[in-house]
């Protein structure tokens, strides 16, 4: 017994934690398209795998063209043997990118913390002559 279920818009913001906004823009954008009955719009399995798959792209960072490319390959023929190997170079060069991004976040922290000790060191010179009046 296949039984196609079926979501609303509401199932999928609630499921999500996403607005309406956010699905209808994905929609616009091409990366989804659920079917319309009048003014409702039904999302099938395929609609709330991609929406998976954008919401955990956005979440990493890619663009979303990036994740069209991807997405795009996913529905290609030969689609499957494709998609994975392009994915997995967008995701290689993404991990590249946010070590680098790690490094200078790491580094800023290290800078930030060097002036809070001065300051704190300053301050600190500051109130021992008063103390001492």
């Amino acid at each position: 017994m296949n039984i196609s279920r079926t979501f609303t818009i509401r199932q999928l913001t609630k499921e999500f934690s996403v607005t309406a906004r956010t699905l209808r823009f994905y929609e616009d954008e091409g990366l989804i398209a659920p079917e319309r009955r009048g003014q409702t719009r039904i999302y099938s399995p395929r609609d709330r795998a991609r929406i998976i798959l954008i919401l955990r792209g956005r979440r990493v960072g890619f663009s979303l063209a990036e994740i069209r490319e991807i997405l795009d390959l996913y529905s290609g023929p030969g689609g499957s043997t494709a998609q994975m190997v392009h994915s997995r170079k967008k995701f290689v060069e993404r991990i590249e990118t946010l070590e680098r991004q790690k490094i200078d976040i790491d580094e800023s922290l290290h800078e930030l913390r060097r002036g809070i000790a001065e300051i704190d060191q300053r301050l600190a010179q500051q109130q021992r002559p008063q103390a001492a009046e």
